[in-house]
């Protein structure tokens, strides 16, 4: 392919540079290598995909444009603050094109880097001997595409709870080495449907799902990690009774409220399922994922985002989350309801966490609306009501009917906010995003979003296929709309 879904030989420097046991640690890079003659032990297999999780610290993490912020600035949950640098304003105001820099070539581009990367591994896997060892590496391999793969679908195509065309609708082009996706550098594939797309990233959770082993050190992927992201993608596809049964597999415990505060100052690993371990690492250059709300220093908040007045308003007094998610920021005689979650390890104002990609918290969440939506209401309110008792320190409850769906939905929101999940749990949901009408200063004074709806079904809940692909590509098809 004349583009960078197929090609194998740049991502040569993805591997060696990061390997981890409890912690990542530096490895020395190499430059090229034959994939044949380097995987040829347990070590190198590892350190492969550990270059596959850097990957995707390169898209989650990046301090501009990171997948753990820029679906929350698509969203309702925060306003573009006019002290600061209006940095991804194309992206709060809905104006991206194909040609737009930032987000959505580093998405596209970073994420086929993973599949790649994914494939590399999986098409040398037999030069292990069979084994536990082989299978944890293989199922490392096999989660991280369909990892990979889902965050292209969901980002570029659309989900199929969205809509009913959404199935048929296109998809991404799944690459797989198994079925020869990977041997001609020419090709020039065409998008697959939105079900196929499904499908395989199912089937490549699945087969993970009984390779993989059960902990394998920071920032990498486990037997709970694929279980909680098979519970996401199962709520995604529809598949309500797969969603509870995946859930019901996780292990990890609950952040307790003692240990919710020193979670985001990554003092703590309470709750976590899969995170990127930017912050663990000991490589000091790497972007660092909370500028992307704010720069802070001590005496000072630019902030870029703020947290929506209406939002923060309506979050309970005795929501313990408050205090985790907001605090006052003050830039040029303004206060502004700043970003608390990624402003950095305690005492610090750096925005350098490590990526909470997935938390038991959502894990629960996904088990409670796939239960509501089986209609299994008593049993969603005991999901709801398991986070709750961990969240607040009163709550009436006793929910039902359409109260008990808005009481999910709510808690889903406040329990993820800013870590990536808000725009796409609307999309999902075939719903419109609605802003407030309040400005960017604490009082809601200020300038308020410039496009306050973006009604369901508009073509931009799809980002565009970056330009360069559909140049390089004769047979892309670009998304409606753009």
């Amino acid at each position: 392919m004349k583009n960078n879904i197929i090609k194998l030989s740049f991502l040569f420097l993805s591997f060696g540079f990061f390997a981890c046991n409890d912690e990542i640690n530096e490895l020395q890079p190499f430059i090229e290598g034959n994939p044949e003659t380097f995987f040829n032990s347990v070590a190198t297999f590892q350190n492969g995909v550990d270059g596959i999780y850097r990957q995707f610290w390169l898209y989650y993490a990046d301090s501009g444009s990171g997948l753990q912020g820029i679906p929350d600035i698509l969203s309702d949950n925060v306003i573009l603050v006019q002290t600061g640098r209006t940095s991804n304003e194309d992206y709060f105001d809905y104006r991206y094109v194909p040609n737009t820099g930032g987000a959505i070539p580093l998405y596209w581009s970073e994420a086929y880097e993973a599949v790649n990367a994914a494939n590399l591994v999986i098409g040398q896997i037999d030069n292990l001997a069979d084994g536990p060892e082989k299978n944890n590496i293989l199922g490392q391999a096999l989660a991280a595409r369909a990892l990979a793969h889902f965050d292209l679908a969901r980002l570029f195509a659309k989900i199929p709870t969205q809509s009913a065309d959404a199935n048929s609708s296109p998809g991404i082009i799944y690459v797989k080495v198994e079925d020869g996706d990977t041997g001609d550098p020419g090709a020039e594939p065409a998008r697959e449907p939105v079900a196929s797309n499904y499908s395989e990233i199912i089937d490549d959770l699945e087969r993970a799902s009984l390779l993989i082993g059960d902990a394998n050190g920071q920032g990498r992927l486990d037997r709970n990690s694929v279980f909680g992201i098979l519970s996401r993608v199962y709520l995604y596809n529809g598949e309500y009774a797969k969603a509870v049964a995946a859930a019901n597999q996780v292990t990890t415990p609950l952040a307790t409220p003692a240990e919710l505060d020193g979670l985001y100052t990554d003092s703590n690993e309470a709750g976590i399922v899969v995170k990127w371990a930017v912050n663990t690492t000991s490589e000091s250059n790497f972007a660092n994922v909370g500028v992307l709300y704010s720069q802070s220093n001590s005496s000072s908040t630019i902030s870029e985002y703020a947290i929506d007045l209406e939002f923060f308003t309506n979050v309970d007094a005795n929501d313990l989350r408050r205090n985790v998610m907001q605090f006052i920021g003050t830039n040029q005689g303004n206060d502004y309801n700043a970003v608390k979650k990624f402003l950095g390890e305690t005492g610090q104002v750096n925005g350098r966490v490590d990526i909470k990609v997935m938390r038991a918290a959502e894990v629960l969440l996904n088990k409670a609306e796939a239960q509501y939506e089986l209609g299994l209401e008593t049993a969603a309110l005991a999901s709801l009501d398991e986070l709750r008792d961990q969240r607040y320190t009163s709550y009436t409850g006793g929910e039902s009917g359409q109260a008990l769906e808005d009481a999910i939905q709510f808690n889903r929101r406040v329990e993820l906010s800013f870590e990536g999940h808000r725009f796409f749990d609307i999309k999902r949901r075939g719903e419109a995003i609605n802003r407030s009408v309040f400005g960017d200063i604490i009082d809601g004074s200020g300038t308020p979003a410039e496009v306050l709806t973006l009604s369901a079904g508009d073509f931009r809940f799809q980002l565009p296929i970056p330009i360069d692909e559909i140049n390089a590509n004769s047979n892309m098809e670009q998304n409606e709309g753009y």
